[in-house]
């Protein structure tokens, strides 16, 4: 396969912070309420550069890297919008007003940037090195499959109970207090952290959670770091854009979960069987596509119908 050069690295993470420092230091200078007509442009705008860069990929690196490439994004892309239904509980629980969401994503995205970096390295660096590790990932994921099948129904957030924010109040009292788009304020002399931090806290835990499924799962689509963590960067970019269109429909993906256990549960097929028969980067997108496609056109049709039709 050919050489990724270094030079590629730095040129892609040139790009990523540069459109961050656009995003903050142009678009979003002010807090405002995100509308659907800005999310779906900007959710446009980081499909059409996703691709884009994937064809970039086919004339540099040949077809099957531009097709893992895809792959993965499609797969990371699909298991973002659970992170969304994940947000969407944060912030109603902790009563964040849709004006300072988007600051917290913004500064969640850019951390989960150096997160997932070094979970991507750590997977490509054991399955180098332990073959047999990619057993372990591909279990991984067919419990992960199980389990989200066994806990398809959305569950109520208690933020209360969660164990990041009891570590927080270890260190630092938590107010329910929101001044402005502020982390930390002074109360009674006293220096205090907001709700703003609280939700960026549990957003930055729920993308650790779901990197431990998302990143086995890219795993077995490619072995190539670069179109592994390029294809990570760009469904994790497009996320907060994605969060304000699908935030207020994400009701309506009642079969979302569905797919997206079969996705886990074909990808970590794959690994388990890896030594037995290797299935083309072609026929597992063509899979990942079709199951996907799928939950999504049955959860948008179900949904569509009267009310009284739906099930219960």
């Amino acid at each position: 396969m050919p050489e990724i050069q270094t030079s590629f690295w730095i040129i892609f993470h040139a790009f990523v912070f540069a459109m961050l420092a656009l995003d903050l230091g142009v678009f979003h200078r002010k807090s405002h309420v995100v509308t659907i007509k800005e999310a779906l442009t900007w959710t446009i705008v980081w499909i059409a550069l996703a691709l884009v860069f994937n064809v970039w990929v086919f004339f540099e690196f040949g077809k099957q890297y531009a097709t893992e490439f895809l792959t993965g994004y499609l797969v990371e892309k699909s298991l973002s919008v659970d992170n969304i239904f994940v947000f969407t509980m944060i912030f109603a629980a902790l009563q964040i007003p849709r004006i300072y969401q988007h600051k917290i994503l913004f500064w969640g995205v850019l951390t989960a940037l150096a997160l997932r970096a070094v979970m991507i390295f750590a997977g490509v660096k054991l399955l180098e090195h332990f073959h047999w590790m990619i057993y372990v990932f591909g279990g991984l994921l067919v419990v992960t499959a199980l389990k989200m099948l066994k806990d398809s129904e959305t569950k109520e957030l208690h933020v209360e109970k969660s164990l990041p924010l009891r570590i927080l109040g270890w260190f630092i009292p938590v107010t329910s207090k929101i001044d402005g788009e502020k982390f930390l304020i002074r109360d009674g002399g006293k220096w205090v952290a907001t709700p703003l931090l609280a939700a960026l806290i549990l957003v930055e835990t729920s993308d650790v959670v779901f990197a431990v499924d998302s990143i086995p799962a890219i795993l077995a689509i490619s072995k190539e770091p670069f179109i592994i963590y390029t294809s990570n960067i760009f469904a994790i970019m497009g996320l907060r854009s994605l969060y304000f269109v699908l935030a207020d429909l994400a009701n309506r993906f009642i079969y979302l979960k569905f797919g997206l256990a079969a996705v886990l549960a074909f990808v970590g097929g794959k690994m388990l069987l890896v030594d037995v028969f290797k299935v083309p980067p072609m026929v597992s997108l063509a899979v990942i596509g079709t199951l996907l496609s799928a939950s999504i056109v049955a959860s948008l049709l179900q949904t569509s119908r009267p009310a009284k039709s739906l099930p219960h």
